[in-house]
């Protein structure tokens, strides 16, 4: 089934590219902080046979025949699911974290309510409100942010929801490097009677691994992906942490309230998806069994050393990071002190063989198209097995490039180092 030489000889074209792929993540530093390496068994599940399979519904109410089996994989990955997160329930058909956020979001609100969410340019998500989204289009999205030091404003966030009264407050980020105070939002939520959504799609294995606090508790719904820190296949999933009666006057053909589940599970099928992707929801049970072993908490630790030995070796050359330091996989580098843009530094970086995105920073005067800042996390190179020593010479070789942006031959003998490094911690055989 995974023979890749029947795909070497019946299109060529496509087989190169995905050589030429393996070797890019065989021979590159991945910073980028969404991305992450999963294992050769959570590729085998992804690659076979139940990509054939249509399953629209849910294990034992499918509106197809012959499910018997994608029921098994999808009610393993549920049940996986609520123990990792110690949630009462799991839907793990979401194809994204988007259509994820889509599906929470018209749980419990309707079209043109006000929707808070984090600013986009302080470490926000798209989803999470940004005028090029469908969060954006559909909501009236007000936001908050953080203050100079790079924080939070939990002042700022009660004061807007007093004033906007929105009906939905999310909490999450996509470039936000600390803790969220997942019980003082739930706190302003309640002075509002908001419901308090977070998506906690970037430190979920974090979470998952007990070594940062859960929203689980504290928020009406959970959303994720199941990549990034959870190191599972591209995809999305929606928990809630206790499910019960819903209270938003919604009843059932018979009269009964709803329980909340069976509103979230509606608007994922047949609200905003079809059939769900069984292949992918195989691999997600299999990532989701990894994360229930002991060596996935030391994995997620040694994440959180990583990303904090790498911003202290940058700051002590000078960098800026946004709230000075992490206490997650991520950081974000305000590239201002520098005078350098994102869009060059990742360029030059790129050509060296590390791998980061540009991004914006808060309060940035550059356009979300050049941004001044570069966001870098610690996932994927964890999974590789490098550990503090190599995250400052990975810090020592960044600073190198962006200190000679401009010197193609400073790139080049960078590169030789970047692959001698990789060639250390090998990847994938290709």
């Amino acid at each position: 089934m995974n023979n890749l030489m029947q795909l070497h000889d019946f299109d060529p074209d496509v087989f190169q590219a995905i050589i030429h792929e393996t070797e890019r993540q065989n021979d590159k530093l991945e910073l980028i902080a969404s991305e992450n390496f999963v294992s050769l068994q959570v590729l085998q599940a992804m690659g076979q046979i139940m990509t054939n399979k249509y399953a629209e519904g849910y294990p034992a109410k499918r509106y197809y025949g012959g499910c018997e089996y994608v029921d098994v994989v999808e009610n393993l990955a549920r049940e996986r699911a609520k123990q990792l997160f110690k949630a009462d329930y799991a839907n793990v058909q979401p194809h994204s974290g988007s259509q994820a956020n889509m599906a929470a979001y018209f749980s419990y609100i309707n079209y043109g309510d006000t929707v808070m969410g984090m600013n986009l340019s302080h470490g926000g998500h798209l989803t999470h409100g940004s005028p090029a989204n469908f969060s954006g289009r559909f909501f009236k999205m007000v936001h908050y942010g953080v203050d100079q030091t790079g924080y939070i404003d939990m002042n700022q966030v009660e004061e807007i929801a007093l004033r906007e009264r929105p009906k939905l407050i999310i909490t999450g980020a996509s470039a936000y490097s600390r803790e969220i105070d997942y019980k003082t939002f739930r706190q302003i939520a309640d002075k509002i009677n908001a419901r308090l959504m977070s998506d906690i799609a970037h430190p979920a294995g974090l979470i998952a691994a007990g070594l940062i606090k859960s929203p689980i508790e504290h928020c009406h719904i959970v959303t994720t992906t199941t990549h990034k820190t959870l190191r599972g296949p591209r995809g999305g999933m929606i928990l809630i942490g206790k499910d019960g009666e819903n209270d938003m006057g919604i009843t059932a053909a018979k009269g009964r309230l709803k329980k909340f589940s069976e509103i979230v599970d509606s608007n994922v099928f047949p609200g905003f998806q079809g059939g769900p992707l069984m292949h992918v929801i195989a691999a997600k049970a299999v990532a989701f069994k990894e994360a229930l072993q002991p060596d996935f908490i030391e994995y997620q630790r040694q994440v959180i050393k990583n990303a904090q030995a790498l911003a202290g070796a940058l700051q002590q050359r000078g960098y800026h990071i946004v709230s000075g330091g992490t206490d997650t996989h991520v950081m974000l580098i305000d590239l201002r002190n520098h005078g350098l843009t994102g869009k060059a530094s990742e360029k030059a970086l790129e050509e060296a063989g590390i791998t980061v995105n540009k991004n914006m920073v808060p309060f940035d005067d550059q356009t979300p198209a050049i941004t001044s800042g570069i966001r870098v996390g610690t996932p994927a190179m964890t999974t590789r097995g490098m550990k503090e020593a190599e995250m400052r010479l990975i810090a020592e070789l960044i600073d190198k490039v962006l200190l000679n942006i401009n010197d193609e031959n400073i790139r080049i003998n960078v590169k030789k180092q970047v692959k001698e490094l990789c060639d250390r911690f090998p990847l994938y055989r290709v």
